[in-house]
C-alpha cells in the first residue's frame, strides 16, 4: 500500500489515485478514489452520492470549477507534474483562502522534501512522495524553516505579530 504524510505523520492511503480514470467504468466500487477533474465534472452527482470520491487538479485545471462542492469533497489532490511547476502553490491557496475548503488537501507528483515546507505553508496537509523518496527523510523538510515573511494559509509573519504586540509609540517600542 502507499505511503503518505498526513498532518506529519506517515500513513498508509487509503485512497487510489486513478490518473487515467475516463469513466465510471473505470472506478472500482468498494474503494476510495481520487479521479481527475473531467470524470468528476461529467460523474458529479454519482462520485458526490458515494462519499468516498475525491478529485484531482492538474495544473492548468481552474478550481473555481469544484468551487460548489468544496464542502462534499473529502481529498483534493493538486499534481506537481514537475518539480519546478509552481502552479498547484497558487491552485491551493485558492483553495482554501477563496473558496473555503477545509477537507484534505494533498500535493501528489514530483513532490520532494524541499517543497514540503512551503506546501504546507500554502494549506496542503497531506504529501503524496514519489516512489524513490524516503518519507521518514523528507519529514524533516518540515523542521527546515521556522518562520517568514509572507503571509500564508498557517500564520501570520513574525514582523506582524510584533507590531501586534508593540505599545503606542515608535517602532522600536519606546513611548515619548
Amino acid at each position: 500500500m502507499p505511503r503518505l504524510i498526513k498532518r506529519g505523520v506517515i500513513i498508509d492511503d487509503a485512497y487510489a489515485l486513478l490518473r487515467e480514470a475516463g469513466s465510471l467504468a473505470d472506478v472500482p466500487e468498494a474503494t476510495k478514489v481520487i479521479v481527475p477533474l473531467s470524470l468528476w465534472t461529467s460523474a458529479r452527482a454519482v462520485l458526490i452520492a458515494r462519499g468516498d470520491a475525491g478529485v484531482w487538479l492538474a495544473p492548468a485545471d481552474d478550481p473555481a470549477a469544484i468551487a460548489g462542492d468544496v464542502k462534499l469533497i473529502p481529498v483534493i489532490a493538486i499534481d506537481f507534474p514537475k518539480f519546478t511547476d509552481g502552479r498547484g502553490y497558487s491552485i491551493a491557496r485558492l483553495l482554501r483562502d477563496r473558496y473555503d475548503y477545509r477537507g484534505e488537501l494533498r500535493a501528489i507528483g514530483d513532490v520532494q522534501h524541499d517543497q514540503l515546507y512551503y506546501l504546507r505553508e500554502v494549506g496542503f496537509d497531506a504529501f503524496a512522495l514519489r516512489d524513490d523518496k524516503d518519507a521518514e527523510d523528507a519529514l524533516r523538510g518540515f523542521r527546515d524553516f521556522r518562520d517568514g515573511y509572507q503571509v500564508t494559509a498557517v500564520r501570520t509573519p513574525w514582523f506582524r505579530r510584533r507590531a501586534a504586540q508593540t505599545p503606542p509609540g515608535d517602532a522600536w517600542g519606546r513611548s515619548e
